[in-house]
């Protein structure tokens, strides 16, 4: 029996090595593990260039692309043809296969990794033979992971590999690969401005860690990130203190974490089920969160806050009375931390600054994925178009931009009254644009009154201008684009409302 072990993470293949010498296998290995396997684990082992007649070429591209290599992995044992074939050329079957691959994750990771770099890190051999190997399994063993050597031998040495062992290891083995050249095209594709989605599209994903449960205690559930990539945005956040994360918590963080990074100044999130409920900006931290917990005090127990901007102790003492699942933010003063790590229970994060880049959307659906990029559209307030008699004044103007912002981020059909660069009253999620204005109306309740209006979609009909004007909304940014513009213009004219049409939409499903 023969094992060929070419790895680049030698971690326990010395000791693998010893076991499986006693197990009755010869070995066979290339340039480095062969240096480490005789001169460390002092094992008589063959080189493949002595196995092939062959020698490395092109400072080590090619040393088991060969014949030999791949008709010993190959050839099928219950085959009398192919295996008198093997006989004719001279060619031995290899039994075990050992290999991992060049460390193209760690490579690409690193900040000043160059395209050479990228390129030279790319294994062809390695997943060569794990193909080859996985595709014959009932007569070859692939071992791709240096966790499994340990039950591997134990088995080797006793009463051998099951085929359902092998199987698992094959399948492994396929996985490895898959994921490799899943994220060789992610690296190759990054940063390329497609016109279309690809025909076909390869995720590879890393399982960051099990959750207790997902949405509801029935379903299962685990935090992936993509392969090779560093963890980033809320995958990424540090817990400094607080009990173990849920699913919902990091659904809910994320929501808090991206609606906070849009915003340029100081701003607060508090986020319940996806949507914000609370969300102001101002000048000074501890003055937004209060402006932001203001905005719907009853929704605020048990939210997720975000803040982009480290928390001081002010902010920090201010949130004390409060019941909050999470708070996450870019950092804490050594008091304000303090202050939150006296609720026991609170899930304390900290996360670098702006957000995790994602390139594109999925959300699965029965039976396969929708697929969608990212809504990160640029916009310029300066650039929407006035269609009413009146414009908005300067102090109109901001708070639009703050509330077509803060639309981006609520469930549509969605409407947003704004004061202030304050969220004072939100509908999210609604089937029908009308009552969304309705639960704003009834959530700002007086502080309607001088308030500006953003919808994340056109008016359909003039019955929400009609209704946020009673309410004492004075001006309104919408993307335009009904057929009635006309009619809920005239409606906006009739009440002496201002309105802007910005051309895009912020649909948020």
């Amino acid at each position: 029996m023969r094992a060929l072990i070419s790895v680049y993470d030698k971690t326990g293949v010395v000791e693998f090595g010893r076991r499986i010498a006693a197990a009755g296998y010869d070995l066979v290995s290339t340039g480095g593990t062969h240096r480490t396997l005789t001169e460390e684990g002092g094992l008589n082992v063959r080189q493949v260039a002595d196995v092939t007649g062959s020698p490395e070429i092109l400072d080590g591209r090619v040393k088991t692309l060969h014949p030999v290599i791949h008709g010993g992995l190959l050839a099928r044992r219950e085959s009398p043809e192919q295996m008198t074939e093997l006989s004719a050329h001279g060619i031995e079957t290899i039994d075990l296969v050992v290999v991992n691959l060049y460390p193209f994750a760690d490579t690409i990771s690193r900040p000043d990794v160059t395209l050479d770099d990228a390129l030279e890190n790319i294994d062809i051999g390695g997943p060569t033979m794990l193909r080859a190997a996985a595709k014959n399994f009932p007569s070859v063993a692939v071992v791709v992971d240096p966790a499994d050597y340990e039950w591997v031998a134990d088995k080797l040495l006793g009463s051998g590999l099951t085929e359902e062992d092998r199987r698992g290891l094959a399948a492994k083995a396929f996985r490895h690969v898959s994921e490799y050249d899943a994220l060789v095209t992610s690296y190759l594709t990054a940063g390329r401005k497609e016109e279309a989605l690809p025909d076909r599209l390869t995720i590879s994903l890393d399982k960051v860690s099990g959750l207790r449960y997902g949405e509801n205690p029935h379903q299962s559930g685990a935090l992936y990130a993509p392969s090779g990539s560093a963890l980033a945005g809320i995958a990424g956040a540090i817990q400094l203190h607080g009990r173990e994360l849920s699913y919902n918590n990091l659904m809910d963080a994320d929501a808090a974490w991206r609606t906070v990074s849009d915003f340029a100044e100081p701003t607060v999130a508090v986020v319940k089920h996806n949507n914000p409920c609370g969300l102001a900006s101002r000048d000074v931290v501890a003055e937004a969160y209060l402006q932001a917990y203001e905005g719907d005090t009853v929704s605020a127990f048990g939210g997720i806050v975000a803040v982009n901007r480290i928390i001081d102790a002010a902010t920090a003492q201010a949130m004390d009375p409060i019941f909050y699942e999470v708070v996450v933010a870019p950092g804490y003063d050594d008091d304000a931390l303090e202050i939150l790590q006296r609720k026991r229970n609170l899930r304390i994060l900290t996360i670098g600054a702006g957000t995790a880049e994602t390139a594109l959307d999925l959300r699965p659906i029965a039976g396969g994925m929708l697929v969608q990029g990212a809504d990160d559209i640029a916009e310029e307030p300066a650039e929407w178009r006035t269609v009413t008699e009146r414009e908005p004044s300067a102090s109109e103007r901001q708070d639009l931009a703050f509330a077509w912002k803060a639309a981006k981020h609520i469930k549509s059909n969605a409407i947003v009254f704004v004061k202030e660069r304050t969220l004072v009253g939100m509908g999210a999620g609604q089937p029908n644009r009308v009552v969304s204005v309705h639960l704003s109306q009834r959530i700002a309740g007086d502080k309607a009154k001088g308030a500006v209006l953003a919808s994340d979609a056109f008016f359909p009909f003039p019955d929400n201008i009609e209704l946020a004007a009673e309410a004492g909304v004075t001006a309104i940014v919408q993307p335009g684009g009904s057929v009635r513009d006309e009619e809920v213009i005239a409606a906006a004219d009739q009440a002496g409302l201002a309105m802007l049409f910005t051309g895009v939409r912020h649909f948020r499903h």
